[in-house]
């Protein structure tokens, strides 16, 4: 009974628990179960508070039958990715420069969420400052996949897809640059929307006005995201980017008629090299968006520049981010992480300029693209699920890949468009390794791109296909 209880979606039990059907005590105590059967084979959570978690499921059931108001998490437990602030929880960033840290504070996105009613169970693995797609650390180790634990489940978000994945916890937080709340999503049958830039407010921030990552929900299920969303978007006078339209809006029923409605297919993304398998997935679900009503056609935008727009603008990041990290402890940083900061030390102002210029350019170019349509659907991953003990791809159908992140470039020219993105489970190769399906919205409208990912959703159910190490459960 508790393994059911661990995979339903969100939405329901945070309905049991309103209802007074399940108490959040039952839920935790289910929640904690399976992170000890699970999490040792899986290295999803790498730093557990069950007492703490235990004790403020009492105190929410004690709360509840106070009759007080709850909030529409209520009950509800959630792991935090190990690059997020979390106040009294060991937070490591996946470095160990930083391994025994515990911070006095909340980022805004934890807050949000235990504000909301979450109960915060630990934290979650993550690459050296997020650093890749592919979730190891000196500190921890390696997170593996689920579904073939011989295979990465991505990342930077890793650890936070394998927890929803195996049924450790509802719902789990990430972030994303270059596409790290997609592609462990797409990787682990799950849920994980790219929300766009201000509508998860980031603070503390040391660069309160970058647009290149952001913070986000990961779930098993569209809804459940919708749920989170709902809870940690709104405007903070903190952050100067923020969308003002609050989190209520976002729990509107997503229920749509998509009959219509203009999407743009774009197998490779003008001719990125893509493995078959993830190719042979997609194609057989293109058929799906047909009989949801939508006008499916053949497009891709121009997104010239795109890699150089990146390049440099992540390069920028990492410098004004950990610039000061490789002066005082180099020794203690992955070669990776100086790469990317001593790219970013090369760089000179007419660089940053021409990338600026170049990116204001290549959203003119995407703003007038998705005016014919209003949904652009691609692949996630260029690749399926690769061995966990390969710290990168380096090629991809013979074509040799130049860094570390250059095999992510299905998400992160996305990203420097500036629209919402959602990875949704599209299916599975031959070999069992889950893949998903990129939904990319009109700028800003994260609730459309909610909409069409749901609808897909229902029309497929394969979310409900769970890893076989619970497929009994």
């Amino acid at each position: 009974m508790n393994d059911a209880l661990c995979f339903l979606p969100a939405t329901e039990l945070a309905q049991r628990i309103r209802r007074k059907e399940l108490s959040a005590r039952e839920l935790m105590q289910a929640s904690l179960a399976q992170i000890e059967r699970f999490n040792p084979g899986l290295n999803a959570i790498v730093s557990l508070y069950a007492e703490q978690a235990m004790a403020q499921a009492r105190a929410a059931d004690e709360k509840q039958a106070r009759g007080e108001a709850l909030g529409i998490l209520h009950g509800l437990p959630v792991a935090h990715k190990d690059l997020f602030l979390t106040r009294g929880m060991r937070t490591t960033f996946g470095s160990p420069i930083y391994k025994d840290f515990v911070p006095d504070q909340n980022l805004l996105i934890v807050d949000r969420l235990q504000a909301a009613g979450a109960i915060s169970v630990g934290k979650t693995n993550t690459p050296e400052f997020g650093a890749g797609s592919q979730t190891f650390n000196a500190v921890f180790g390696k997170t593996r996949n689920p579904y073939d634990t011989s295979k990465t489940c991505g990342g930077s978000s890793g650890g936070s897809a394998v927890a929803l994945a195996a049924g450790m916890v509802p719902l789990a937080d990430g972030s994303d640059m270059g596409g790290s709340l997609r592609c462990p999503a797409n990787f682990c049958n799950v849920v994980g929307l790219r929300t766009s830039p201000g509508r998860v407010p980031v603070w503390p921030a040391k660069t309160a006005w970058s647009t290149l990552g952001v913070e986000g929900p990961m779930a098993r299920t569209v809804a459940d995201c919708a749920l989170m969303l709902g809870a940690i978007s709104g405007w903070d006078a903190r952050s100067p980017i923020a969308i003002a339209e609050p989190g209520s809006a976002l729990l509107r029923p997503l229920a749509r008629e998509f009959k219509g409605v203009r999407i743009a297919w774009s197998a490779d993304l003008g001719g990125l090299p893509l493995d078959v398998r993830v190719a042979d997935v997609l194609a057989a679900q293109r058929a799906t968006f047909a009989t949801l009503g939508c006008e499916v056609e053949d497009a891709t935008p121009d997104l010239s520049d795109a890699n150089e727009i990146f390049m440099t603008l992540r390069a920028w990041q990492f410098e004004l981010a950990y610039g000061d990290l490789l002066d005082r402890h180099r020794d203690q940083l992955k070669d990776t992480v100086v790469w990317n900061i001593k790219a970013g030390r090369k760089l000179s102002g007419p660089d940053i300029g021409a990338a600026e210029r170049k990116r204001t350019a290549l959203f003119t170019r995407m703003h007038e693209f998705m005016q014919r349509h209003e949904f652009l659907i691609l692949p996630v991953n260029q690749v399926p699920p690769f061995d966990v003990e390969q710290p990168y791809v380096s090629e991809i159908n013979g074509v040799k890949m130049d860094s570390y992140i250059d095999w992510m470039k299905s998400c992160y020219y996305i990203t420097v468009t500036g629209h919402p993105a959602i990875s949704v489970p599209c299916g599975f190769t031959a070999e069992g390794l889950p893949v998903g399906v990129q939904i990319v919205g009109r700028y800003q409208d994260d609730f459309g791109v909610l909409q069409l990912a749901y609808a897909f959703e229902q029309a497929t159910g394969l979310w409900k296909r769970r890893p076989a190490l619970a497929a009994g459960s």
